[in-house]
């Protein structure tokens, strides 16, 4: 006998069933928001007390980096007392005032203490002059160039050697610098440039700021026009940013880190950043101030709220606990109930999921730009889109039921069939594409790329491939068009060439007639310079002898000049005779001369078995260079010695080493060595015209090679080339 289920009671069951979930969901909305809200208040509170002493910790910050700021001024404002109470500042009492200052120690950041003079056009010989007779030599202002107003570095302690390099730049020729020396003029008032590059700093990227203090002839005026017409130079200050900050701000800081963005104007330019800087922090403070004529937004970022408030890690514990509890109240109560709707969620989640998709490859079909249609196992067409039907040139009504190979020229010929194609599908693993010609309804023929795909169908409808069709003519045509232009190519190539030998033809008569035509004066020069002497000698003072034989000697100078000129102008012209050349023979051969010539005698080390091919008196010519400054450079030095080897460079290939252990160089200036006439010794020191690394440049560069030099002061010079893989034998790297 079969017991029978009342309908009562499954009725009641069904009920305490139903009410489980919100009995459930009430438990835990209880539980949660007593404990979340006695959380959040306890949490209010300490984030709000850390958040307090953040924003005090970070104000003083930023008021310490005002002060320095502002010490800054009164030490620029001191030395415009000074300037504007003499009628020209003397050399040593400005390097007197800034020796009391006590820079190095006081301000680490600064680099010097300056005074650029103010001169228009008119006034700028005056300053040269006067610049001259304190004892400064030659004053030349750099940029060279006409302007209305120039601001030159006249004054700039300490005599460090990249301050001495400084002398002469001429700031008021940047706009930058201009901006803050205009505004100090104007105003009267110390001024801040924007974030620059200081010329001490050379190519490296250090951010710098000068301050500008105006220096007026007399009393100061109280207008513009007029503070202009006054205006005697600035006193100014050039410091490094980064330094200045860490050694202000380093005594107060904490976990916090910095940002500051000077936000005059429009534009925003970020000088100082500090790494860690990405988000997810506490607090964040941003401070404007008004700093100088510019101002800057100091952003503070606290970092993570476990730094920045670490007593929130209690409350969050008794958080956790809490919740703990809530969500075990929760749970036991929910999975009675949760079955049947979990089993629903996942029926409808399905359902949805099949209806999104539908819609997407619907959307997909409609909206494509390329041509797309759905074909059935007979190549008929079934559905197709707006872009389908706009590239065969009818209407999308139309296509239903078209074979598919009746817009397609000869479809049959090359198996577009529809058995064939669906055995092709299959073998290409589903995918077939190809290139047809397209006949529209006008009459014009397209060019299509086409690209079929094997799609499911509906149950009880026949839908077996997608195709898709893109126009391609316009790419065939270019095509077509690149093959044609290819065709002339090599005529236009040939009428370059043809214009490169006359330019250099017309290049070299060029330079013989500037060599001819500059020859003339100078040997009418120094033969009367000769005559004047040798007849006139007795009516002349010690003087006068002396700037004859000057006259002279710059004479046979610029003669040599010009024979340098036309040797490195004939090092770039003419081919290259490419011949198999021992090095190892030819540097013997070099170095011999040399040593014949020299007033010393440096050992001379040169690795044997070094071949190349290339250029033999080009590469004759570049070693005379190298070798001769080896040389040159090594007099004096005890112990010279002169190397000539070979080494492999990181990528394998054969580079040649020329070393020495003479004057060397500084690194810093290594650029300036392979540029014509930049010496970095003296006339006097190391005689010269600053042309042989510039030719040995143009050589390497001929052989398709590459140069670099490196060198310390009194240690000696090393210069490493290479002269190209197409070149080079393979010696034994030494």
């Amino acid at each position: 006998m079969s017991e029978r289920t009342d309908p009562g009671a499954e009725a009641a069951v069904s009920r305490r069933f139903r009410l489980g979930h919100p009995a459930a969901l009430l438990v835990l909305v209880f539980s949660l928001a007593l404990v979340i809200g006695i959380w959040r208040d306890a949490r209010q509170r300490e984030l709000q007390l850390a958040e307090t002493q953040f924003r005090a910790r970070v104000g003083r910050i930023a008021n310490l980096v005002a002060e320095r700021l502002d010490n800054y001024e009164l030490t620029l404002k001191g030395g415009a007392s000074l300037v504007s109470a003499v009628q020209w500042p003397a050399p040593a009492h400005w390097r007197s005032y800034a020796a009391g200052m006590d820079l190095p120690l006081r301000f680490p950041a600064v680099i010097g203490l300056g005074f650029a003079a103010y001169a228009d056009s008119g006034r700028l010989t005056s300053l040269q002059l006067l610049m001259r007779d304190a004892g400064s030599g030659r004053f030349e202002v750099r940029p060279r160039g006409r302007r209305a107003h120039y601001g030159p570095i006249v004054l700039l302690e300490p005599h460090t050697p990249e301050n001495l390099l400084a002398i002469g730049y001429d700031m008021y020729a940047e706009p930058t610098r201009q901006a803050a020396m205009k505004s100090a003029m104007d105003s009267g008032q110390s001024r801040l440039t924007a974030p620059v590059r200081l010329v001490q700093d050379g190519a490296r990227p250090i951010a710098g700021m000068l301050m500008y203090t105006p220096v007026y002839q007399g009393q100061e005026p109280q207008s513009a026009p007029a503070r202009r017409t006054a205006m005697k130079g600035w006193v100014y200050l050039p410091f490094r940013v980064v330094p200045m900050i860490q050694s202000v701000t380093a005594s107060a800081r904490g976990s916090e880190k910095m940002r500051i963005v000077d936000v005059t104007g429009q534009r925003q330019v970020v000088f100082y950043e500090e790494a860690g800087i990405e988000g997810g922090d506490a607090f964040a403070y941003s401070l404007p101030m008004d700093l100088h004529g510019r101002r800057w937004r100091f952003d503070f970022y606290s970092g993570p709220v476990a730094t920045a408030a670490p007593n929130l890690a209690r409350l969050d514990w008794l958080l956790l606990s809490g919740i703990a509890v809530a969500l075990l109240l929760f749970a036991t109560t929910w999975v009675l109930a949760s079955t049947e709707s979990r089993a629903r969620r996942l029926a409808n989640a399905m359902t949805a999921s099949y209806r999104r998709s539908e819609e997407r490859f619907r959307s997909a079909m409609q909206y494509s730009a390329i041509g797309k249609a759905l074909l059935d196992t007979e190549g008929r067409i079934v559905e197709s889109n707006p872009s389908f039907a706009g590239i065969v040139g009818r209407q999308s009504g139309e296509l239903v039921g078209l074979p598919l190979a009746d817009l397609l020229d000869d479809a049959a010929a090359d198996g577009i069939g529809t058995s064939q194609q669906l055995q092709a599908i299959g073998e290409a693993g589903g995918v077939v594409r190809g290139t047809r010609t397209l006949h529209r309804r006008d009459g014009e023929q397209r060019q299509v790329q086409l690209t079929f795909a094997p799609v499911p169908g509906d149950p009880g409808r026949d839908i077996a491939r997608l195709v898709q069709v893109e126009d391609v003519t316009e790419r065939v045509r270019a095509e077509r068009e690149v093959l044609s232009l290819n065709r002339t190519l090599e005529a236009r190539v040939a009428a370059r060439t043809r214009e490169l030998r006359e330019a250099n033809r017309e290049l070299e008569s060029f330079a013989y007639s500037v060599s001819h035509d500059l020859r003339a004066p100078l040997r009418s020069i120094e033969g009367f310079s000769r005559i004047l002497g040798e007849r006139h000698a007795g009516q002349l003072d010690a003087n006068g002898l002396d700037y004859l034989q000057r006259v002279r000697n710059a004479t046979g100078r610029m003669a040599s000049l010009i024979d340098a000129l036309l040797k490195l102008s004939r090092v770039g012209r003419g081919s290259l005779t490419r011949e198999r050349v021992d090095l190892s023979a030819m540097a013997s051969e070099v170095a011999a001369a040399l040593a014949e010539q020299a007033e010393h005698a440096p050992e001379v080390r040169i690795a044997p078995g070094l071949r190349v091919e290339g250029d033999r008196a080009l590469l004759r010519t570049l070693l005379e260079n190298l070798l001769g400054n080896a040389f040159k450079f090594t007099r004096g030095t005890p112990g010279a010695r002169v190397e000539f080897s070979s080494a492999r460079d990181a990528s394998g290939r054969v580079a040649y080493v020329v070393r020495d252990n003479g004057a060397g160089f500084d690194q810093a200036y290594a650029d300036k060595l392979f540029q014509p006439f930049q010496r970095l010794h003296s006339q006097e020191a190391f005689a010269g015209h600053g042309i042989g690394l510039a030719s040995v440049k143009r050589i390497v560069e001929r052989h398709g090679g590459s140069i670099r030099a490196e060198g310390r002061p009194g240690q000696g010079a090393t210069f490493v080339f290479t002269l190209g893989d197409a070149f080079e034998d393979a010696p034994d790297a030494g």
